[in-house]
Order: structure tokens, then C-alpha cells, then sequence
């Protein structure tokens, strides 16, 4: 079994100013849309231009930061943030969900398009392609904070990982299963699997390249946001069996947790809608 190698989450401490690798996770995520957003660009076959890309990732940030935001008190602690909702504002704390950034981003990509009257689903298919390695590098974040651990695993798993940071995790586990206590024994802590690495494999990198390769032809209006949305949808619903789910909420109804509910219905979205954009060209 590996021991996950504890990093300090501050990458740089300049004075009081501290920088985390989670913040620079996002700076990444941000500087490699513009970089991709320029090269589709340069290929041409679009309206956007440098200028408008800067303008969009602006609106962009805003609609990830505030979607994610509350769409993580929304989905995951409702009933703790309703009994204090100022605390819903401590962002500096933790707390922000994917599928609460995605509608926040959907939302500010609207509200941008009609601000400069473009075509939504147009707009929505040139930046489907450059979304997925802001994921990968936001799941690297999460791996150096040694947070959004996975299931415990067999120790003798070549991809078993001790995470110091489960220690209370591993010690209620413990208490409920007697082969997890003699490996809490053993080992000081339990095997796990490695879940952010498996979901900066599949809902960033595999992602990313089967969308950006597919992009890379003419394709009917909707059908590439279709794509990411159905790929998306998948790939998290995968990897989300070797995720732990949140302690507060466990797993849900058939035994599913939270983030395969969110990531259900994405999934069927993108599916219905790639089929549906695929044949109104063809009615064309």
C-alpha cells in the first residue's frame, strides 16, 4: 500500500499572503482554456476572437465560483447552511460542487450571449472542448490536499493509497468492520483508492480528448455540448464507485451516492441530445 504523500496545501507563503495549490489548480484550469480557446481561433470557423475569449472566461469564473458555491450548499449540506446561512459565504472553508459550477457557467454563458447577441448553443459548442482540463487540473488539486478520498480497497492493490488525512474516516470504519480495524492495525490507516486520480483519467483527460478530437470537424449546432455533457455524465458516474461518498450523506436510494443522482440525469441529457442535433442536420 502507497501513503499518500501529505503535501502542505500552501504551494508558496509570501508573508501573510498565502497561495494554495487548489487556487493555482484553478489558475491552471483558466490559463488552458485561453490557451485551447486561441488555437480554436486560430483554426478558424467561429466568431469569437481573442477579446471576446478574455470577455467569456470572465463571465465564466463568476458563474463556476457562485454556481459551484451553491450548488454545493444545495446539494450536499442544505440543512446545515439553512440553520446558519451566512456561513454559506466562508468559500475560504471548502465547499464547491461540479454540477453547481456547471449550471452556474450554462447561466453566465446565456446571459453573455445575449449581451452580444451570439447563438447559445453555438457559443456553448466552442467552449465544450476547453472545459475538461480545468477538471484534470482541478482533480490534481483535490489529490494534494488529500481530499475526496476513495473506497477502502485491498491493501495488496497495486493502486491501494493510505491517506493520513481519512484518519477519523478510517477510524468509524474501523468500528463498524472487523477486516478494517486488523488493516487500521496494520497499517496505520486504510487502503484506498486513489479517486481523484481516477477522475482526472476519465472526466478530464479521456474527456478531453474525445471531445476535442470530435470538435475538431464540422458537427451539427448542440451536438459537441452534447457530447461533453454525456461524457461527462458517465465518466463521474464510473468513478464515483470508487469515491467515497460524503460522510454526512452516505449512499441514497439503489445505493447510489449523490454525485451518480447529479451526474444520472447528464448523462441522459447528453445522450437524448446528441441523437437529436445528429438528426435535425439531417432533416436539413
Amino acid at each position: 500500500m502507497i501513503t499518500h504523500p501529505n503535501f502542505d496545501p500552501i504551494a508558496v507563503q509570501l508573508g501573510p499572503l498565502a497561495i494554495r495549490w487548489y487556487a493555482l489548480s484553478y489558475i491552471v484550469g483558466f490559463a488552458l482554456f485561453i490557451w485551447l480557446g486561441r488555437k480554436r481561433i486560430a483554426q478558424g470557423n467561429t466568431l469569437f476572437t481573442k477579446e471576446s475569449l478574455d470577455d467569456l472566461l470572465t463571465w465564466g469564473v463568476i458563474g463556476v465560483i457562485l454556481g459551484g458555491r451553491l450548488g454545493y450548499v444545495l446539494f450536499y449540506k442544505f440543512t446545515e447552511y439553512a440553520a446558519n446561512p451566512l456561513s454559506a459565504l466562508k468559500i475560504w472553508e471548502g465547499g464547491m460542487s461540479f454540477h453547481g459550477g456547471f449550471l452556474g457557467v450554462v447561466l453566465a454563458v446565456y446571459l453573455f450571449t445575449r449581451k452580444h447577441k451570439l447563438n447559445f448553443l453555438k457559443t456553448l459548442d466552442f467552449i465544450a472542448p476547453l472545459v475538461a482540463t480545468g477538471l484534470a487540473s482541478g482533480r490534481i488539486g483535490n489529490f494534494i490536499n488529500g481530499e475526496l478520498w476513495g473506497r477502502v480497497t485491498q491493501p495488496n492493490n497495486f493502486w491501494a493509497m493510505g491517506f493520513p488525512q481519512a484518519k477519523n474516516e478510517d477510524l468509524l470504519a474501523a468500528s463498524h468492520n472487523p477486516q478494517y480495524l486488523e488493516w487500521l492495525n496494520q497499517y496505520g490507516m486504510l487502503p484506498r483508492h486513489p479517486s481523484q486520480l481516477y477522475q482526472f483519467a476519465l472526466e478530464g483527460m479521456c474527456l478531453f480528448f474525445i471531445v476535442w478530437w470530435f470538435s475538431k470537424k464540422s458537427r451539427p449546432t448542440g451536438q459537441i455540448t452534447a457530447l461533453f455533457l454525456g461524457g461527462y455524465g458517465l465518466f463521474r458516474f464510473i468513478a464515483e464507485f470508487a469515491r467515497q461518498p460524503d460522510e454526512h450523506l452516505g449512499l441514497l436510494t439503489l445505493g447510489m451516492s449523490m454525485g451518480q443522482w447529479l451526474s444520472l440525469p447528464m448523462f441522459v441529457l447528453g445522450v437524448v441530445g446528441f441523437m437529436y442535433f445528429g438528426k435535425r442536420k439531417s432533416a436539413l
